[in-house]
């Protein structure tokens, strides 16, 4: 895949889901939030399925196409989502629609700071990831420890 393959994916899939998450006229806005985090969920996962498969040596490795991926993981990881977690938008007030714990209210600095170790371990892959796979294996493994540390506090079970 090339640069411009990614880069045009990503914003595809970005486009189409921002845009069901956002044409329904019925949808709350808590359901838009959830929609809209659910999108940058989506665009974490796509990117970094890229980047995780070269980095185990299931794709073969492509600086471009590490390089593009970590930096479209990067963007979506320091957009602000200050607008995607409006208090009541958990599994329990809104049950089958969410995985995102209360906890995220009541932890709402610890939550913060989660989403800070995403941003920061994503901006540094985003910097190394055309430097072999071996960097972007080390960068993979903390963009993924970021990750797990605030499922693991504040994301619920499969629904």
């Amino acid at each position: 895949m090339t640069f411009r393959t990614i880069t045009t994916t990503t914003a595809a899939i970005g486009i189409a889901i921002a845009t069901a998450a956002f044409s329904g006229g019925h949808a709350s806005l808590e359901d838009q939030a959830i929609a809209a985090r659910n999108a940058v969920m989506t665009l974490y996962g796509f990117n970094a399925g890229i980047l995780g498969g070269m980095a185990k040596g299931d794709v073969a490795y492509d600086a471009a196409s590490a390089t593009a991926a970590a930096q479209n993981l990067a963007a979506a990881a320091n957009m602000s989502q200050m607008h995607f977690w409006p208090e009541g938008t958990d599994n329990f007030e809104m049950e089958g629609k969410t995985r995102a714990k209360p906890e995220i209210w009541s932890n709402a600095d610890d939550f913060a700071t989660k989403v800070s170790m995403l941003a920061d371990a994503a901006t540094a892959l985003a910097a190394t990831a055309g430097d072999g796979q071996a960097a972007l294996g080390a960068g993979m493994q903390e963009v993924g420890a970021a990750c797990g540390a605030c499922h693991k506090a504040y994301r619920g079970p499969r629904l």
